[in-house]
């Protein structure tokens, strides 16, 4: 089997436990996901299946999501999830100034990922080096936020504002929370997060785990190709004699008028999917293979 599913994701698993209950319920070994989700964050999770995990990297980047940021409360973890280390109910702040606030983190933006990540520093997880106890210096990285939308605003002594966010692979919604909270002066956590886009797919289509084995059980389970996963990028397709030659490992001579510098889908004539090449930037146009997907 191979393919992808568009996991909905539930609270209290994390990535990982996702990938082995996949595993287990499709009894199969090859199975990774794309993007990781923190345990407490729900929504799209995608997973791959078999040869398919070879294919991840080729996925769409960006993401989005909803989520929901509490002023007033400063946690370890950036998120309800950690410890509170500071709490004072708010005073003043009105939902002008939180919109205001908001715009400067549109575009490409500098931003401190959360202590506790995924992030590697020194060869080791950052949340690794946080549960230990060790003071690193967390390295500023630049992401970027095409959209932040606001969808509700609750008053109170612990505002809460629910905001829609389209950002770029990398950014982490929490930093963004914890930010602004500092740039309000009240403090700031991340208290809900859904992702609704990931890697192409999105929440409307996807399926949770008991929906997966619900299917596995009336036997109408199908993964989503590889075809579909991958219809962002250009296509080629080789006439069988050259195809076997590209699925050898060898530089085939492009007759085809594909002007891009992006990967490409490369399929046989009969609409066999073969793999992802890369056209050369000489004048000759050599399709050179990156990654083989169907032997020949």
């Amino acid at each position: 089997m191979q393919g992808f599913i568009n996991l909905d994701k539930q609270a209290g698993f994390t990535s990982h436990d996702c990938v082995a209950l996949v595993r287990k319920n499709l009894r199969l070994k090859r199975v990774g996901h794309g993007g990781t989700l923190d345990p407490t964050a729900t929504g799209v999770l995608p997973i791959a299946l078999g040869k398919a995990t070879r294919l991840l990297q080729y996925l769409q980047t960006n993401k989005a999501y909803q989520a929901t940021i509490r002023l007033g409360v400063v946690t370890t973890t950036d998120d309800l999830a950690g410890e509170v280390i500071a709490s004072q109910p708010v005073n003043g702040v009105e939902l002008t100034q939180v919109s205001a606030a908001l715009k400067q983190f549109t575009g490409k933006i500098k931003q401190i990922p959360p202590k506790y990540s995924a992030i590697q520093v020194e060869g080791k997880r950052l949340y690794d080096l946080a549960r230990s106890g060790k003071e690193i210096e967390v390295p500023t990285r630049i992401v970027e936020v095409f959209k932040i939308e606001i969808l509700d605003w609750r008053g109170g002594d612990y505002p809460e504002i629910d905001v829609a966010i389209a950002c770029g692979a990398g950014t982490y919604i929490r930093a963004i929370a914890r930010d602004l909270g500092m740039i309000l002066q009240t403090g700031g956590t991340l208290a809900a997060l859904r992702r609704t886009q990931s890697s192409g797919f999105n929440i409307s289509d996807s399926i949770t785990l008991d929906q997966l084995k619900e299917q596995l059980q009336q036997g109408s389970f199908n993964p989503i190709t590889s075809e579909t996963a991958l219809q962002h990028l250009p296509s080629i397709s080789l006439p069988t004699n050259l195809a076997q030659k590209w699925c050898q490992g060898q530089q085939i001579v492009c007759q085809d008028k594909v002007l891009t510098n992006s990967p490409l889908q490369v399929y046989r004539e009969d609409g066999c999917f073969l793999g992802i090449g890369h056209l050369n930037s000489d004048t000759e146009r050599l399709l050179i293979p990156d990654m083989v997907f169907e032997a020949q």
